[in-house]
């Protein structure tokens, strides 16, 4: 049986460029999947997807025209409930059969075989393998359903449904076309190339010449990756030519462009220097998010009057070009320059009224209700933190007043880039309109923290009212839902507090944040949901950060808030395992905490120090005299916030924690000896308990 590269190519209109790469990537895997599961090609086959701004497409190298004749073992029933006590077949037995389309007299020759705990009948037969010709269309046809499309279309008079009206499909197998139909297209093997620069129709006279011949005779870079490649390569030398330019790096940004040509070109515009007067952050976003301009800055990372242009065309002379991108972006560009002007005409001070008629939320009030509550909580953790209480409380009451101005409504991202300059223009302390900026970072996983301390208490006012307020009145993340983001904004809380680092106690900021609430305004007992939530999300962090589960349990399962001290924890749990005592006090620790559990749960908890009179067995003496003599140093060292020396310190307690647990029967029959032991364990529990819970590192080593 012959096997040729298989090509499969679905023109359309415009696809949406934001998703095409993983139309793309999408699309051809499911036609891979789709062979392998046929059997006309191996799992591993090897293949290229393409994906320009009018087709998917992809070619699969030695794709067979029909599939081998397979042997299989298909699954009956079990015997127990296929025949009857005299080996005739059962009423269920004759039901499968005809369902199956197996003939009755077949169960002669039926396989029994032990499956799971049962004896099971098996039916061994041969299956005609697919054929390429009658199951492609399907194939195709399942991959399109299963593209990732949020939201699909239908066209003309059609039923069928995409995300852009369809016009060609080519399914080529080597030289020869493969009948079928998708979407209502016959296949053949002709497609178009580029609108201006290619021959029209172009005929693809092999499946491994699709690549070289839609770019020959149609002017179309097929390759995402490609054409992807190629800009990047261009726009270097493009700005080469600027002199010591640097184009934006900006991914997203290059992927949509890819996904905007075909046949790309990349040209040098300018627009007029004056322009450079309004904060660069708006000439940025207005020149990438609206005209999807590269813009360029020199080597201290200023913005120039200088801008690359990725083209749909290369032309000897494109001026033309040129001129109408520089005429086109002029009006943005001015835009951006009055809502800036006429920003600052009225100031960041101004605009607080405002904030009372923009509603946060029904249940928490507007954002002014919200600036009131920042500020409070601001001052309160700059106060802790040694910082300006003033600046802090300034900085967060104008933190959002940014908001209502025009450059932030008509660009939302710019929301506290805006402020910070609107706060310089107004005279504000420079620590103030920082502050200002940083509140609303880390904005995303790897993104830097806020700078200072009255910009970390900004911040930290910030993402502890929104968890506080939306816990609080039950508002709380479900699966992949999180409309409120605050996910992200325990994540900025837990990474603020433990690097950079602040000695801030994180139960007591919640406490603190919901004294800000109206009263009534949050339903009672959140809190425990709310740091349960907020231990969640740092146990996956410190994970992700290669920190051993084990270690990052331990340490976590004494609820630390003291965020600041967790990686110094961790690191003295690290060493502590290292020792070869670890094991053995592990081990204890654990049958410690299951022997007191036990105890509470017939009412028998121990209750204050043991008594040294009752203390009958030479190894619960010794063992009560090394505690007693290691406590003074061990509670000293982790008060001293060395917890590697306090851990190791354990270690001398090996021997005679050993000796307890071989000699001394810890249940005794007499009440009081009972109690007096379980006293002991309970100091020890305590003492080896201090800096981590030891007893979780038992399944460690």
């Amino acid at each position: 049986m012959s096997a040729h590269t298989l090509l499969i190519e679905l023109r359309t209109e415009e696809l949406p460029p934001k998703a095409l790469g993983r139309l793309g990537e999408s699309f051809a895997a499911g036609i891979v999947k789709g062979l392998a599961d046929a059997h006309l090609v191996a799992a591993d086959a090897k293949f290229d997807w393409y994906a320009s701004p009018r087709r998917l497409a992809v070619t699969v190298k030695d794709v067979a025209a029909a599939a081998p004749d397979r042997k299989i073992a298909e699954k009956i029933m079990p015997v127990a409930v296929a025949v009857d006590a005299t080996g005739k077949p059962t009423p269920a037995l004759v039901k499968k059969l005809e369902a199956k389309g197996i003939p009755g007299g077949a169960i002669a020759s039926f396989e029994k075989r032990m499956d799971g705990k049962s004896e099971t009948f098996f039916w061994n037969t041969t299956v005609s393998g697919a054929v390429l010709d009658a199951t492609l269309g399907g194939i195709v046809g399942d991959s399109v359903k299963k593209l990732p499309i949020p939201k699909v279309m239908r066209w003309g008079d059609s039923d069928h449904q995409f995300v852009r009206p369809v016009h060609g499909l080519i399914m080529l197998h080597g030289d020869r076309v493969v009948p079928g139909e998708v979407l209502g297209l016959a296949a053949g093997n002709r497609t178009r190339g580029h609108r201006f620069i290619g021959e029209g129709e172009v005929v693809i006279p092999h499946a491994d010449k699709y690549a070289i011949t839609l770019y020959e005779k149609g002017g179309v870079i097929a390759s995402f990756a490609a054409r992807k490649s190629a800009i990047a390569e261009y726009l270097k030398r493009a700005a080469a030519q600027v002199g010591d330019a640097q184009p934006v790096e900006d991914d997203a940004l290059l992927d949509e462009v890819t996904a905007l040509v075909e046949h790309p070109a990349v040209y040098v515009a300018e627009f007029e220097p004056q322009y450079l007067a309004v904060p660069q952050e708006c000439l940025i976003l207005t020149m990438k998010q609206n005209q999807k301009y590269f813009p360029l800055f020199d080597a201290g990372g200023k913005l120039l009057n200088r801008f690359l242009i990725v083209s749909n065309m290369k032309l000897d002379d494109p001026s033309n070009i040129i001129y109408g991108n520089q005429r086109v972006v002029r009006p943005r560009l001015s835009d951006a320059r009055f809502f800036f002007e006429q920003d600052c005409k009225h100031g960041l001070s101004a605009r607080l009224g405002k904030l009372d008629s923009v509603v946060y939320h029904n249940k928490l009030g507007s954002v002014g209700d919200r600036v009131r509550r920042l500020a409070r909580l601001a001052s309160l953790i700059a106060s802790r933190l040694g910082a300006d209480q003033e600046l802090a409380g300034k900085a967060a009451t104008l933190c959002k007043a940014d908001l209502v101005s025009d450059m932030v409504g008509e660009f939302p991202e710019l929301q506290g880039v805006m402020g910070r300059y609107y706060a310089q223009h107004e005279g504000l302390p420079q620590v103030v309109a920082d502050a200002i900026e940083q509140h609303y970072r880390p904005r995303f996983a790897g993104d830097v923290l806020p700078q200072g301390n009255v910009a970390c208490a900004v911040a930290l006012a910030d993402k502890l009212d929104a968890l506080v307020g939306f816990f609080g009145i039950g508002q709380v993340p479900t699966g992949d839902k999180d409309p409120f983001g605050l996910r992200r904004a325990a994540l900025g809380i837990l990474r603020t507090l433990m690097e950079s680092p602040l000695p801030l106690d994180l139960a007591d900021l919640v406490d603190d944040s919901a004294a800000g609430f109206a009263h009534g305004a949050l339903k009672p007992d959140f809190e425990a949901e709310l740091l349960d939530f907020l231990f969640e999300r740092l146990r996956n962090l410190l994970r992700e950060s290669g920190h051993a589960p084990a270690s990052v349990d331990a340490v976590l399962g004494l609820r630390p808030t003291r965020i600041d001290l967790v990686p110094a924890k961790l690191e003295a749990v690290k060493e502590f395992v290292a020792l070869p005592e670890a094991t053995a006090l592990a081990a204890a620790n654990k049958r410690i905490v299951n022997i007191l559990r036990k105890a509470e749960e017939k009412g028998e908890s121990p209750r204050g120090e043991p008594d040294i009179a009752l203390l009958q067995e030479a190894a619960e003496r010794a063992l009560f005299q090394q505690v007693n003599d290691v406590t003074p140093l061990i509670r000293s060292l982790v008060a001293g916030e060395d917890y590697t020396g306090a851990l190791c310190q354990l270690a001398s307690l090996r021997d005679a924690v050993d000796s307890f647990f071989e000699s001394v029967m810890v249940m005794a029959d007499e009440p009081l000896t009972r109690t007096n032991r379980l006293a002991l364990l309970a100091q020890l529990a305590g003492l080896m308990n201090q800096v981590a819970d030891i007893s979780r590192l038992a399944v460690e080593k």
